[in-house]
């Protein structure tokens, strides 16, 4: 017997509720962020209500997650937070403008490591 994979409208719930208490927030405040009202997040979070496309790209901006961990395609959102803004500005740039973007991506990293060792 094969264990079938939960679906995101399964997930989402607990993965929105997740998210939000890691950055701190209670409903109402992540409401304000997203522009939403308060009952909008509950229903979310309880599943009575399933967000909009545009909904779940503003939610996971507010909570600087990705859209793929709030619907249980990734299982680790800090790791990702924020990367795919940064493709997306990417994406926008050219020759020489990504080589610097790379650049100061890589000495970025390069300075967290350093003071992650010290």
């Amino acid at each position: 017997m094969t264990q079938s994979t939960p679906s995101p409208s399964d997930v989402f719930p607990n993965r929105l509720r997740t998210a939000r208490e890691y950055r701190g927030l209670n409903q109402a405040e992540l409401a304000k962020n997203a522009g939403m009202q308060p009952s909008a997040i509950s229903h979310f979070e309880t599943g009575t209500r399933k967000p909009s496309f545009d909904n779940l790209r503003i939610l996971a901006d507010s909570l600087d997650v990705t859209t793929d961990y709030l619907l249980g395609r990734v299982t680790e959102f800090k790791a990702f937070a924020g990367a795919d803004r940064l493709h997306r500005h990417y994406e926008s740039l050219e020759g020489s403008d990504r080589k610097m973007a790379d650049e100061l991506i890589t000495m970025l990293a390069k300075r967290a490591e350093d003071k992650s060792k010290s």
